[in-house]
């Protein structure tokens, strides 16, 4: 099929979740009609159509948006098949696994959910979406990427969606020198090289990037080229071919990897014994030990007991904080408190639409009524109080004694990130522009309270 009928057959997922393409009769004429000098030229001009639709989309026209979400629709299909291409074999997962999470528009407008409960992923690209700095596929790919539900599904297969060279750039040598000791026990020697590596990198490789973006061009972060890979083993005094050095880039990244998957509750990633041997690997005994059947039988008994603490603790003390915040309203302010909560992130109003929903003049009257960083910061102490003790008691059936008094302080540690971590997650959603329930662990935990508080009285 020739790329031109992307803009009127439109990808959507069936009731047994497999993926139809209908063919929109006055979606294919409007092209034709449209863009008829476009449409013969060889290469199709994709970028010159999608500038002259999204002209007329600015101005409502319903056709030339029915043949962008048709656009869209196909590119969300590549997406999600590009994921599964590129890792599903390695992570036991298929595109049909994520279509249910991005596949998700309809053109049908009176079988659409309402704006305030939910908006489709197509209709997030088209409100983004800017023709002058990115290509519709190029962004449409990008947001399919960042999708959150699918992230977290993602995560849950092993899969974190951020490059090497991403992951080194944000991480210091303090946080290095600390996931290395405290997450995956490397020797203090180990440790010293890692740290003069990751130095290197950011010395030659982020700097070089910093000045690329003052010149005003963005993108992603790429592959490091073989003149930085040689400045890189320069600087550390090492005769190393930009091959060896890259290997080494690459599983100190895999480290930092493996450490980000953990502390976003995804599946832990087994080491390999075939693991290239490079000078900063961790000793083989180790690696031996985590392939033994029983420790990895063991490790994912305990994974999946502390996630589930870790959310019961997250639901319990959501019923301790709110009711301590109701008990510190006025009497006719306690409603007006539920409510709040509820609309902001059970249904995604915004607080000016908050505040004249419950007879409020002004939004700031809603915030000082929420107070949401005091509120998050109680829930966020209760669940630390609630779930330290538990995982500690956990522990002591997986460990002895003497490793778990070594181990308790990077045990709480890991708690603090991970708790501190889940209230991070609910701000940044809260804060991004949106019509739509957010859809963090925290606030569907909230949202599942407040409608049991409700049911029951």
């Amino acid at each position: 099929m020739s790329t031109i009928a992307w803009y009127w057959g439109f990808n959507r997922l069936s009731t047994d979740g497999k993926t139809l393409v209908e063919e929109k009769a006055e979606a294919k004429i409007f092209i034709q009609e449209q863009c008829l000098n476009v449409v013969n030229q060889i290469p199709l001009n994709h970028s010159a159509i999608q500038r002259h639709l999204f002209a007329l989309f600015r101005e409502n026209h319903l056709l030339a948006e029915i043949c962008l979400r048709c656009f869209i629709s196909e590119q969300i299909k590549q997406a999600c098949i590009n994921l599964e291409l590129n890792f599903g074999k390695n992570y036991q997962f298929s595109c049909g696994d994520l279509f249910p999470f991005v596949l998700d528009d309809t053109l049908d407008h009176s079988k659409r959910p309402k704006a305030k409960e939910y908006t489709s992923m197509s209709t997030k690209i088209l409100q983004t979406f800017e023709p002058e700095r990115a290509s519709l596929a190029t962004w449409t790919n990008r947001l399919v990427r960042y999708e959150p539900n699918l992230n977290r599904f993602l995560l849950e297969c092993g899969l974190y969606l951020v490059s090497d060279w991403a992951i080194l750039n944000d991480t210091s040598s303090k946080q290095l020198r600390r996931i290395l000791k405290e997450y995956h026990y490397f020797n203090d020697p180990e440790i010293s090289q890692a740290c003069l590596l990751l130095e290197a990198y950011h010395r030659i490789y982020t700097q070089d990037r910093l000045a690329v973006r003052k010149a005003g061009v963005q993108g992603k972060c790429l592959i490091p080229s073989s003149a930085q890979l040689q400045r890189i083993a320069e600087f550390l005094g090492l005769s190393l071919s930009p091959e060896k050095t890259l290997t080494q880039l690459n599983y100190l990244a895999e480290k930092l990897r493996e450490y980000r998957i953990f502390i976003r509750g995804g599946k832990p990633k087994q080491d390999s014994l075939d693991y290239p041997d490079i000078s900063i690997k961790v000793e083989q005994r180790q690696v031996n030990s985590l392939q033994d059947d029983s420790e990895e039988q063991e490790q994912q008994e305990f994974l999946s007991r502390y996630r589930q603490k870790f959310l019961d603790c997250l639901e319990q003390a959501i019923a301790q904080i709110v009711p301590q915040w109701l008990n510190q309203q006025k009497e006719s302010k306690k409603q007006e408190f539920l409510t709040a909560l509820k609309l902001f992130h059970c249904q995604g109003y915004s607080m000016s639409e908050i505040a004249s929903n419950i007879g409020f003049k002004a939004q700031y009257q809603v915030t000082r009524l929420m107070q949401l960083k005091n509120f998050r910061s109680d829930i966020r102490q209760q669940i630390l109080q609630d779930l330290r003790p538990q995982i500690l008691e956990m522990a002591t059936n997986y460990t002895n004694p003497a490793q778990l008094c070594q181990k308790e302080q990077q045990v709480e540690r890991a708690l603090e990130e991970q708790v501190t971590s889940l209230v991070e997650e609910d701000k940044t959603e809260a804060s991004m522009a949106r019509n739509q329930p957010l859809k963090s662990i925290f606030a569907q935990s909230l949202c599942r309270y407040l409608d049991q508080r409700e049911n029951s009285l």
